[in-house]
């Protein structure tokens, strides 16, 4: 095995590092949701996640996920606020902060976060591994779909919340039938986490994956606790109410299924060493 750089050697802590200030700092969000406190997290999310991915996909492969997801999600965005395209009309607020034309930096920083943490669990669901094992074109589209749908589990308690509680932007038409949030929103998030993943897919398709340093199982439980956190706080800060109830179920399941397909992975990993 060739020798490892310093950054390698480091990564796994950085990693680590990362994930417990990120959950730091979403903890202090129950008691202080303030736009600095919700910039902080979400740039922590991201860096945390792009550590874990360099160091289970590689570092080139990591900036290539990063440049997919924050290049369309931020002309996703970008082309919904003034538009309407995806989601809908909708205006951003000054809570999230700082902007790159009319929409927050911080917003395509976390459509990485979430793709990434969908494409691991979604590969952790059917192939019992967190990286991509899916050769054939039609398996790339599947497991892509899966991975979007497992994102948009995750929006359907944060729309509501980041638009009804934080008022972090404003919706052209209030009257949807998911808490006030309309179903196209849904399918805007659907088909941007699909066009990210299965991007991914395609740039990565004829390339074997090198992970960076010692592929561990437990470095694919970082974007698996970004998911977990994101759960946890809707169960007890979700609005209206209903959605701490709903959050469990459509968030818990595929991360549960995730899960076990790790521990698949790790009784393998054993298997092997023995």
């Amino acid at each position: 095995m060739p020798a490892q750089s310093p950054l390698a050697r480091r990564l796994p802590a950085l990693s680590f590092v990362l994930l417990s200030a990120y959950l730091a700092a979403t903890a202090a969000r129950t008691h202080n949701d303030t736009t600095i406190a919700i910039v902080l997290a979400s740039v922590l999310m991201f860096a945390c996640c792009w550590a874990s991915a360099t160091h289970l996909l590689g570092a080139r492969v990591a900036l290539q996920f990063v440049a997919i997801a924050v290049g369309f999600g931020w002309f996703a965005e970008q082309m919904g606020t003034t538009h309407g395209w995806f989601f809908g009309h909708y205006t951003y607020t000054d809570v999230l902060g700082a902007r790159l034309v009319d929409v927050p930096i911080v917003i395509p920083m976390m459509w990485f976060a979430l793709a990434y943490s969908g494409y691991v669990i979604s590969n952790l669901i059917v192939w019992q591994s967190p990286v991509d094992a899916a050769p054939g074109l039609g398996n790339a589209v599947m497991l892509s779909f899966l991975a979007a749908m497992i994102v948009t589990a995750f929006d359907l308690g944060a729309d509501p919340y980041l638009v009804y509680t934080l008022k972090a932007w404003i919706m052209a038409k209030t009257d949807g039938a998911w808490f006030g949030e309309t179903v196209q929103g849904f399918f805007g998030w659907v088909f941007v986490a699909f066009v990210i993943i299965f991007g991914f897919r395609l740039s990565v398709r004829h390339r074997a994956l090198q992970p960076g340093g010692r592929f561990l199982p437990r470095h694919a439980m970082v974007p698996l606790a970004i998911y977990a956190s994101g759960m946890v706080f809707q169960m007890v800060l979700g609005n209206p109410v209903e959605i701490r109830s709903i959050a469990p179920f459509v968030m818990g399941i595929p991360l549960l299924c995730a899960l076990a397909g790790l521990q698949r992975w790790r009784a393998a990993a054993r298997e092997v060493r023995v």
